[in-house]
């Protein structure tokens, strides 16, 4: 069990520590039901994550020999969260090691082609101060968007952050992005810090026709994922897949209207089925707000972070409580 960061030594704060926003907003109902939704849609706008994913993640490579299940899609969701958490909730040591983890698994996922409609785009490599910069920062922006649009506070509607707070925010960010390797000069520091780095590389964020081609063999990963599950489809899968139904359907359709106007139209929206985003956010709030009341969250938190996270989730929050206290 990892080790839960607390107040009482900079060692053992982790990244951000209790009392942080980082943990105001991480540790919130809504961040963590819709946690994986969001950060998908974003990071799934990123080219070098597409292309990492396409060429080495272990879902790839089943999909390539016909053996991807429901249940392999599932568990890589589910991993996404669980593996992340101790870093955000642990003590620095903890995040240290975690981090060292996903640089070794890391180390073999580069490519000399992102997009083969656009070579002129280079290759990626997980592990490079861009990438890595941009993996993080693409995880914790679309939490941060969860936390303001679909996050309750009791029965209070949510709220954007002041100016200074969203600031405060992405500079705690950084300290994240700082346990991967990194550019030190591009860490942000600020929210208009963030939006000059999108700008910069506003050519590496959205979808094309070519995105999912394999260039070693021309084939389209998307439909050899489809074709893959569908072939292996089983009756003892329907659990699997209802939990799928509410992640890829109606957790995903309430991120995409949580997430920005840019971040949507990266992901090949047009701007007709946005209105239809963005009016079902509105009218599915109600239900926004039953899934982050206490027993929805932590059947969630359990399907989706597995069970360690949620013991985790549970320590952090009372150290978060009782240093929120002290510093009233």
């Amino acid at each position: 069990m990892p080790t839960v960061a607390s107040d009482e030594d900079a060692a053992q704060r982790g990244v951000f520590g209790p009392g942080s926003l980082a943990w105001d907003v991480l540790l919130h109902p809504a961040v963590i039901v819709f946690q994986s939704p969001a950060q998908f849609i974003l990071q799934l706008t990123y080219k070098p994550v597409v292309a990492g994913v396409r060429d080495w993640d272990p879902i790839s490579k089943k999909a390539h020999r016909g053996e991807l299940t429901l249940f392999d899609v599932f568990d890589r969701g589910q991993r996404n969260s669980g593996i992340h958490a101790p870093m955000w909730l642990g003590d620095k040591d903890t995040a240290a090691r975690v981090a060292e983890h996903l640089i070794r698994v890391h180390g073999k996922v580069a490519g000399d082609v992102i997009d083969v409609g656009t070579p002129e785009l280079g290759g990626y490599d997980a592990n490079s101060p861009r990438d890595s910069m941009w993996a993080t920062l693409t995880e914790m922006h679309s939490m941060l968007w969860v936390y303001e649009r679909l996050g309750f506070h009791g029965l209070r509607l949510p709220r954007r952050l002041k100016p200074e707070q969203r600031d405060l925010y992405i500079k705690q960010v950084s300290e994240y992005s700082r346990l991967f390797p990194h550019d030190e000069d591009e860490l942000p520091q600020s929210m208009d810090d963030l939006q000059k780095l999108y700008r910069k590389y506003d050519d590496l964020f959205g979808v094309t026709k070519t995105l999912s081609i394999i260039p070693e063999t021309g084939q389209n990963f998307h439909q050899l994922w489809q074709e893959s599950i569908k072939k292996n489809y089983h009756p003892s899968q329907r659990k699997v897949k209802f939990q799928l139904f509410f992640q890829e359907g109606l957790f995903k359709l309430l991120a995409m209207g949580a997430v920005s106007g840019k971040a949507r139209k990266n992901s090949g929206l047009t701007p007709r089925q946005e209105k239809k985003v963005l009016a079902a956010r509105v009218l599915l709030l109600p239900l926004a707000w039953l899934l982050q009341t206490r027993p929805v969250e932590r059947y969630f938190m359990r399907m989706m972070w597995g069970p360690d996270a949620v013991e985790l989730v549970a320590q952090a929050r009372k150290r978060h409580a009782e240093a929120k206290r002290k510093g009233a």
